[in-house]
């Protein structure tokens, strides 16, 4: 069983950092695509940023700069650096991978990531 957790998220104010962690089990996720995706009260989910199983690095402009995606293939863990955060970086921030391995093409839409975290919750006070 393919199972996705966040961690890491909380309030912090404008222009403060977090970390986000992704633990993943139940698949060889080194052969997948793993993304972050975010969604605020009244408001479709959105791409963050992915990493491709190759390890290339994908970031939504609205977080270039900012963030920064990384993962750990011998733990099993993807995190999410978060810098200079914020207001309408607020949001439930979910973690995700892709259901197909060894993708040529890189996806940036939800549509495609079969598995999902729970979410966790990130505030940014102004």
């Amino acid at each position: 069983q393919v199972q996705l957790v966040e961690s890491g998220g909380g309030l912090v104010q404008t222009g403060g950092s977090l970390r986000l962690s992704c633990a993943a089990s139940g698949r060889t996720f080194s052969n997948y695509d793993m993304g972050w995706f975010r969604q605020a009260p009244g408001k479709e989910r959105e791409f963050v940023a992915v990493i491709s199983w190759k390890g290339v690095t994908y970031y939504a402009d609205s977080v270039k700069g900012r963030f920064t995606i990384s993962r750990d293939n011998a733990k099993n863990t993807m995190n999410l650096q978060m810098n200079n955060l914020k207001p309408e970086d607020t949001a439930a921030y979910y973690c995700a991978t892709y259901r197909l391995s060894y993708t040529r093409v890189v996806a940036t839409t939800p549509k495609g990531y079969d598995y999902w975290g729970q979410g966790t919750q990130v505030t940014v006070s102004s």
